[in-house]
């Protein structure tokens, strides 16, 4: 799915959110680099958008991990002098060694993920003790009115546009809305990333809960 997908993922990503995943994911990596010139990794890493604000924020070495070769592909321009490395790699078996980073992330990707526990432990593994687990992704706005013109957009307007516009006729952008849908709220995410290893959990609900940056740290 996310093959067919990966030659406009960009631009769809800032169109569909009016650029604001940008300020999200600049606010994630900002929370996240504690260490300036330190070694961090991204995983579902599409095509390195987060990865980059990592590197922004002032982390020194950033391997950025996902196992769709063609989004990786649509990324490597992106990434010539960033001192980013792209790595074909799946999420639930990362390729590094245990305590290799300073901290770990992963930017509207989690929900992709077949075993989502697993995922987080495979996350805590790779970073050393003390460092943090990084988590950005959409959530449902609590406040009424808020909520349904919200749910309006995302389940009538996104998967039209997204289809039209990718050329995706498979449901691509139809699984968008019902996997954020699926997700656990944010307490509940709190708790799970707190079941893989990760103290002082705190989840950040982000333009009236329209996204969740959740942090923890590995005990």
């Amino acid at each position: 799915m996310f093959a067919r997908i990966a030659r406009r993922y960009d631009f769809l990503n800032h169109l569909l959110s009016l650029n604001i995943d940008a300020l999200w994911r600049r606010r994630l990596a900002r929370a996240m680099v504690s260490n300036p010139g330190g070694r961090y990794v991204d995983v579902c890493c599409g095509t390195g958008d987060q990865a980059l604000a990592l590197r922004g924020a002032g982390a020194g070495r950033v391997a950025a991990c996902d196992f769709t070769p063609e989004m990786l592909q649509a990324g490597a321009r992106k990434m010539r002098g960033k001192n980013v490395a792209l790595l074909c790699a799946d999420t639930l078996r990362l390729p590094f060694a245990n305590e290799t980073f300073d901290g770990a992330t992963v930017a509207f990707g989690i929900r992709n993920v077949a075993d989502r526990d697993a995922g987080l432990r495979e996350m805590v593994r790779v970073v050393r003790r003390g460092g943090r687990v990084g988590v950005l992704e959409f959530s449902i706005p609590t406040q009424p009115a808020l909520r349904a013109l919200y749910l309006l957009y995302f389940q009538r307007v996104l998967p039209r546009v997204g289809a039209w516009v990718s050329g995706d006729r498979d449901g691509a952008y139809s699984y968008l809305p019902a996997s954020v849908l699926a997700f656990p709220g944010a307490e509940a995410f709190a708790e799970q990333m707190a079941s893989a290893g990760l103290h002082t959990v705190r989840a950040r609900r982000l333009l009236g809960g329209i996204a969740c940056a959740t942090i923890g740290i590995k005990t």
